[in-house]
């Protein structure tokens, strides 16, 4: 596949799978664009013209001919200066690695990922927040996370791939969606009405299993085991954290349990006080878990991947099934 081609599929396959639906994604772009055209002339010819396009400011090619011919890539969460410099090493043991893709975003993606945060409101709103609430914190939220991200050095892992000519690209909500759409079509089939249930049907899945058994699995924490779950709200796309203040209209809305990769102490006692279970489904795995269902569909295209950087890789056919967990995946017993 050229490394166009599979940019374009983590595009397609996180718009199909966003909690918005083709039509929500579709108003976005077109507020985008709106706002692009509003802007002045100094500051539009500093704008991304992606973003009229691909709904994604942390799904961006960094470096590299967006032509260039890929067979084999190295994959993981985390792409750092470190995992370039392992890929330019395996390169010179022989591997023939063309590609570098990271889950979480570096560069201009990163210091963008305030703007997919907006499709938090969209997903309260589906939970019975109403949107004009949603939105307002959700722009107080978003000029937080802008804030703490600027004075980052966003750009080192980015150099280093250009200096060792090594293309570069992130693909980070598209799969983020892909885990939230699994999962909740996964409780759907399981119905899960205790928080154990909740638990259980997590441990089914290869991702949560071979992490639970590296002592990172899912975590109830304070909630009772036989506590009933009510309706669950699978929590795990949006850029990142939402703000403490949605967890009390959350509540009011009906949510009875939170699941989601990870989420800070002041968001875990504010759901305490206001009675909603959270259960910590795990950060890698579920990040593992998009990124697989993304990754297998470039090996249907005939792109060879390498798993690094906390990437637990197993393999689906296109019906789902589990066709091969990766040695070295499980801890030694």
């Amino acid at each position: 596949m050229k490394l166009r081609e599979i940019y374009k599929t983590a595009v397609r396959m996180g718009v199909e799978a966003d909690p918005r639906g083709k039509a929500g994604v579709d108003e976005f772009l077109a507020r985008t664009k709106k706002r692009y055209d509003a802007l002045p002339d100094h500051l539009k010819e500093l704008a991304d013209p992606e973003e009229l396009t691909n709904p994604f400011n942390d799904t961006r090619i960094y470096v590299g001919d967006p032509d260039t011919d890929v067979t084999t890539l190295i994959g993981g969460i985390d792409m750092n200066t470190g995992e370039v410099v392992l890929a330019d090493r395996l390169r010179q043991k022989g591997v023939p690695i063309e590609a570098i893709y990271t889950h979480h975003p570096e560069s201009w993606g990163l210091t963008r990922l305030d703007s997919v945060m907006e499709v938090q409101a969209d997903i309260w709103a589906t939970m019975g927040v109403p949107i004009q609430a949603g939105e307002k914190l959700i722009m107080e939220r978003m000029d937080e996370v802008r804030r703490r991200l600027m004075p980052l050095n966003y750009d080192q892992a980015i150099d280093a791939a250009r200096l060792l000519e090594i293309p570069f690209f992130s693909a980070h909500t598209p799969t983020d969606n892909l885990v939230v759409d699994y999962l909740a079509k996964w409780f759907a089939k399981k119905k899960p009405t205790l928080i154990e249930d909740v638990q259980k049907a997590l441990l089914e899945i290869p991702e949560y299993r071979i992490a639970a058994q590296k002592g990172a699995g899912p975590y109830i924490g304070k909630s009772s085991p036989s506590a009933r779950a009510g309706k669950i709200w699978v929590d795990m796309t949006g850029g990142t954290e939402g703000p403490k203040k949605i967890i009390e209209k959350l509540a009011d809305a009906g949510v009875g349990t939170v699941v989601g990769m990870h989420m800070s102490q002041e968001l875990r006692d504010e759901a305490d006080q206001h009675s909603i279970h959270v259960v910590i489904a795990g950060h890698m795995s579920s990040d593992s878990l998009g990124i697989n269902i993304f990754l297998d569909e470039l090996e249907r295209g005939g792109v060879k991947t390498i798993a690094t950087s906390g990437l637990i890789r197993v393999h689906r056919d296109r019906r789902g099934k589990v066709v091969k967990e990766e040695p070295g995946a499980l801890p030694a017993r």
